[in-house]
């Protein structure tokens, strides 16, 4: 089962630029291994993630099949407002995995 880590923090200036960064636990499976019989194991990965704030996309990344298990991504965004942060993991075979976080943003 997949699990989602966010770290985000909880105050902030205005116009302070701040990191936010995210882990993702999840088994992943390239789709070019085989298994002892020759059979090919099938694809599992993260394929995107999304970052929203108060309902506004400021982050998404596509995923390849070349990317490391439990993808771990980190970005900066400047701090207007205050407001909660959305997380969004979809990947093969239905995966879709959700985080959020708050931030106070102070004058």
């Amino acid at each position: 089962m997949a699990s989602a880590l966010v770290n985000v923090p909880s105050k902030a200036k205005r116009g302070a630029v701040i990191e936010i960064r995210t882990l993702m636990s999840h088994i992943m499976e390239p789709g070019y291994r085989r298994t002892a019989a020759g059979d090919l194991v099938p694809r599992n990965i993260i394929t995107s993630f999304t970052c929203r704030f108060n309902g506004e996309e400021i982050f998404r990344a596509d995923l390849f099949p070349a990317i490391a298990a439990n993808p771990f991504l980190s970005f900066f965004t400047v701090a207007t407002d205050s407001g909660r942060f959305e997380f969004e993991w979809i990947g093969d075979n239905g995966f879709v995995a959700n985080a959020s976080a708050a931030i106070t943003v102070e004058a």
